[in-house]
């Protein structure tokens, strides 16, 4: 069971005035008080947790405390049998609570359902389990904390609340992104002042997030509900390409929406963390996609899954490092939630990757060759729109609610409607809808050079920033209580 109605997301009320108390105090009245600024910053996040609800904040303090003094035993270990030791023990604790809180009822009815399709009863039982929201994301912030102190990266900070911040850090709490205690604990530890240009590139960032989040993403979301959830076996399958490739659009718009937003909050307190996105959907091919998406995910696994795994099965070659990657996108796949459909969407995306291992293509970069007014060439536009292709593919896996409703609304795609109309809504949704996509899509193409697509480049005259500016408050406004949704990372 997820506990997500309540979250206090950014694009609401509940969250502008809870975070100008929290920027009040903490630029004006707390102003150059590290220790004091750490600790309104530790409650804050607390509170923001808590107001999904209370009863999952003792997890969250217990297991902050618990890796704190495991960081520490690791660091004083005599010798390298006890260091592993304490290392492991931080790791089962870990992935512990993920399979106990995410994956307990999962495998249960999994394995009932394997005993039953043999005609044997059982009587296995589900349980109400509380599923902890962002559960994912802190639990990788704490074992990376103690993997790192294993491998000498870092040493354990003595300073428990900054410690404690890096955990539960409330731009990034419930959505990432998963940052490295080697970026923010040394950040928290440093005196901060508000810094105005930073401040104004985090409203920037902030302002996009939101275009893609309520404009584009939630926008997209009328259509592709309406067809996800409705009998699709009944409909034309350009109406199953349609929404398809409007559910990409929503997954990316959503979930690096929230990304902007998270980054550029952490930027008006004065940090930088980690970014999230690179513009994925202009990559060439799927490991340059992987590269360019949930970032902080991406590195996460490439370091503690793949990387060692890899190393281990080095003898066998190629093959080797296709076991290290389809094993690293299975778990990809787990982390994402108690779901076969997750694990069939990791184990797509590790396939994917089978042609570039066996190429050599894997870690090559592919650039982006566009004529001099800007648009791309036809080579590049073709490996963009292919490598699209496959990740919109996946994406119905991933969105469907079950491998037969997945197999299903893949089988019917492949239908002679293919080449009728799709289904239509009213006129009025089309074309805001296409012209916001095709604004999103060109100024991110324009900017991809950029960490973010309002950063100053593009919109360096003045004049064309504050119109750029109106344009996107006036359509933030205007479609704010159209269709408001939760972001979909929330349930991961």
């Amino acid at each position: 069971m997820y506990f997500h109605e309540n979250v206090m997301i950014f694009n609401s009320i509940d969250f502008l005035i809870f975070f100008a108390i929290v920027f009040s105090f903490y630029h004006i009245i707390l102003k150059e008080k590290t220790l004091l600024q750490n600790i309104l910053l530790l409650v804050a996040s607390y509170v923001f947790y808590a107001w999904v609800t209370w009863k999952i904040l003792p997890l969250l303090a217990a297991a902050t405390a618990v890796f704190y003094f495991l960081g520490i035993a690791v660091f004083k270990a005599k010798t390298d049998k006890h260091k592993q030791f304490l290392t492991i023990t931080g790791v089962v604790l870990g992935i512990g609570a993920l399979l106990y809180f995410k994956y307990f009822n999962f495998f249960i009815t999994s394995f009932k359902d394997l005993f039953e399709s043999f005609g044997l009863h059982t009587n296995l039982h589900t349980f109400k389990i509380i599923v902890p929201i962002g559960i994912s994301f802190f639990t990788f912030r704490l074992l990376s904390y103690i993997i790192d102190i294993h491998r000498g990266r870092i040493e354990p900070t003595r300073d428990f609340i900054a410690y404690a911040v890096y955990v539960a850090f409330f731009p990034c709490l419930l959505a990432g992104p998963i940052d490295r205690p080697a970026l923010l604990i040394p950040q928290l530890k440093n005196r901060r002042t508000f810094d105005y240009a930073l401040a104004v590139d985090g409203m920037r960032q902030i302002l996009w997030g939101l275009f893609k989040k309520i404009i584009i993403a939630d926008g997209c979301a009328i259509y592709v509900d309406a067809v996800f959830n409705g009998d699709f076996q009944w409909q034309r399958a350009s109406t199953l390409v349609l929404a398809a490739i409007f559910y990409s659009f929503q997954m990316y718009a959503d979930f690096s929406g929230y990304s902007d937003m998270a980054i550029g909050t952490a930027k008006l307190l004065g940090f930088r963390v980690t970014k999230n996105f690179d513009y994925p959907y202009f990559a060439q091919n799927i490991a340059e996609f992987w590269r360019k998406w949930h970032i902080s995910l991406t590195s996460w696994l490439t370091d503690y899954v793949f990387m060692p795994l890899n190393v281990k099965f080095r003898d066998w070659g190629k093959w080797g490092m296709i076991v290290a990657i389809m094993i690293n996108f299975l778990l990809c796949g787990l982390w994402h939630g108690d779901s076969w459909t997750f694990v069939l969407w990791g184990f797509y995306h590790g396939l994917l990757f089978i042609p570039l291992i066996l190429s050599g293509k894997m870690f090559k970069k592919s650039k982006l060759e566009t004529y001099s007014w800007g648009f791309p060439k036809p080579r590049t536009l073709f490996n963009i729109m292919l490598t699209f292709a496959l990740v919109t593919a996946g994406l119905i896996i991933f969105r469907a609610e079950s491998l037969n409703h997945a197999f299903n609304y893949l089988m019917n795609v492949f239908d002679k409607s293919l080449l009728r109309n799709p289904w239509k809504m009213e006129r009025a949704y089309y074309i805001p809808m296409f012209f916001n996509l095709a604004v999103m899509f060109s100024v991110e193409w324009f900017q991809r050079r950029k960490q973010h697509a309002l950063e100053n480049g593009l919109f360096s005259n003045r004049y064309i920033r504050w119109m750029v500016y109106f344009i996107l408050f006036f359509l933030i406004y205007w479609f704010r209580n159209e269709n408001q949704q939760q972001f979909i990372y929330f349930q991961f």
